[in-house]
């Protein structure tokens, strides 16, 4: 008989759940898919661009940031069109794109942004030249604020010629709401040798003032007493013509205008400048002034030459608690004269932001300002005068600049507290009701900051926020962009020569080396 077997029966295979498997591997699969997607959700909607270039190109300044978040575009109902028709191959199109999707992200989808490649979009082309009327030859961004349907154009009125050959179509006109930026406005180019080269971008200064003028449908119009002014009006590079194109950015149109015959500032003009002022005003002239100072929302702004204030100017600017004196601000060391004016701005003003605790120079002449802060006898007719700009320790407001063995006299001289810049505000600036209809007025003791030589960042910037204070528009105050210059390599036309030697053959014959020692050690 066999013995029975000690070892245990294989218990039988148990069979393969296929099913199970196949809807686990589903729903993993599911699973990742869900992952990933929430991922790229969050990632699309919640990030942070980082701008790695050594000086910030492709980043907007605070004023425009300030602005895009401002009411004048957040309580739009309809957002505005950006239409940027732009070739590929510009040399300024990954520049211009950048700025411009800057634009859009910021705006909160305020703007909406369209890339338009006039080379590749044939059609689209097509339909935005019938659309807006414009040939898109040159490379330009469109920005459309029109709140409503209305037309794109209007037609000008042709006026009545005598002459019969005159057979022209009359001219279409934009609709103000509607703005052009072309290519070469962003451009800044100088001249040498003839030749006309690229030196600089300045397509955020460009962006934003077309911006501001779309949404304002017109430029603001401030007019210059160009009757009692003794400035170069001509010269690009004089100081006048510095101050127009620093306004023109900030959307405000510089006119002159001849104070003398007028009854009143004309109802359109929306703020006044005195531009170094030489020539007094009559008692006529200076009650058109007063009369325009009481209107509600009146802007005015002086720049004064040092020491060269007509009195009856000095009268009326010292009724409103900022008194120009008649002296020079400089300091002494090692027994050397400086007149270059050192100072800061001052805190707690809005539209000083970004600006406040600074330091600045003002190169040239500076004369010192008195400013009344908190006079019982100001208040009382709501007139608030600041200083806005302080100068620095060791200065002193000399008095008789221009004799020999110049010292500091204190009987004579004026001491600290030197201001060389100041605002006034009449009316109740601090009651939100009404704060909107006061009247402003910001005086500066110094006009060569504004030659092209002598010119600092912070004091345009300064300039800048001074005139969007006046035409109530804070949100633009604070830094602006700073142009992006072209900077080239010093290489001699030898090492030109050595660089193009070494791309041509030393390059390639490494490469070719490297090559076959490749070779040769495989093969072996």
């Amino acid at each position: 008989m066999s013995e029975p077997s000690s070892e245990p029966k294989a218990k039988p295979a148990r069979p393969l759940n296929r099913w199970g498997a196949g809807t686990l591997s589903v729903l993993q699969i599911v699973l990742l898919a869900i992952t990933l997607i929430a991922l790229n959700y969050l990632a699309a909607h919640h990030y942070k661009r980082i701008d790695y270039s050594r000086e910030g190109n492709y980043t907007l300044s605070s004023r425009t940031k300030d602005y895009l978040k401002g009411k004048v575009l957040t309580d739009r109902q309809k957002p505005m069109k950006w239409i940027m028709a732009f070739r590929r191959s510009s040399p300024f199109y990954e520049r211009v794109r950048v700025l411009a999707e800057e634009y859009e992200r910021l705006s909160d989808g305020k703007i909406q942004l369209e890339l338009v490649d006039p080379m590749h979009s044939s059609d689209r082309t097509q339909e935005v030249t019938a659309a807006y009327g414009l040939p898109l030859t040159k490379d330009l961004i469109i920005m459309d604020a029109r709140t409503d349907d209305g037309p794109v154009s209007t037609e000008e009125k042709a006026e009545i010629s005598n002459n019969p050959d005159a057979d022209k179509k009359p001219a279409r006109i934009l609709n103000p709401n509607i703005k052009v930026v072309v290519a070469e406005d962003m451009i800044v180019t100088t001249t040498k040798d003839g030749k006309i080269k690229p030196s600089g971008f300045q397509g955020e200064d460009v962006l934003t003032a077309r911006l501001v003028e779309s949404l304002e449908g017109r430029a603001r119009k401030m007019v210059f007493l160009s009757d009692k002014s003794q400035i170069d009006m001509e010269n690009e590079n004089s100081p006048l013509k510095s101050l127009q194109r620093t306004l023109m950015f900030q959307n405000v149109e510089l006119q002159g205008i001849s104070l003398s015959g007028l009854d009143e500032i004309p109802a359109d003009v929306e703020g006044v400048a005195m531009v170094a002022p030489k020539y007094d005003v009559t008692d006529a002239e200076l009650a058109v002034l007063e009369k325009y100072w009481s209107r509600p929302r009146a802007a005015m702004l002086v720049l004064l030459k040092a020491g060269e204030t007509p009195p009856k100017l000095r009268t009326f600017l010292r009724s409103n608690g900022v008194t120009p004196r008649n002296d020079r601000i400089i300091s002494m060391k090692d027994k050397t004269i400086n007149t270059v004016a050192r100072g800061a701005f001052a805190y707690q003003v809005d539209f000083l932001k970004g600006l406040a605790g600074q330091a600045t120079i003002f190169e040239g002449a500076s004369s010192s300002l008195e400013v009344r802060e908190g006079a019982d006898d100001l208040m009382t007719k709501q007139i608030n005068p600041i200083g806005l700009i302080q100068a620095a320790e060791g200065f002193w407001g000399e008095t008789k600049f221009g004799e020999k063995n110049l010292t500091f006299d204190k009987k004579e001289d004026n001491v600290a507290p030197l201001f060389m810049a100041a605002c006034v505000t009449r009316g109740a600036a601090t009651d939100d009701r009404f704060a909107d209809s006061t009247s402003r007025m910001v005086v500066i003791s110094n006009t060569d900051f504004l030659s092209p030589d002598e010119q600092h960042a912070e004091n345009i910037d300064f300039l800048a926020s001074s005139a969007n204070w006046l035409m109530n528009r804070q949100s633009l105050a604070g830094i602006g962009p700073r142009p992006l210059g072209v900077y080239r390599l010093p290489i001699l036309d030898a090492q030109v020569s050595f660089i193009n030697r070494v791309n041509l053959f030393f390059l390639p014959g490494f490469l070719f080396l490297a090559g076959a020692f490749v070779w040769s050690s495989r093969r072996a």
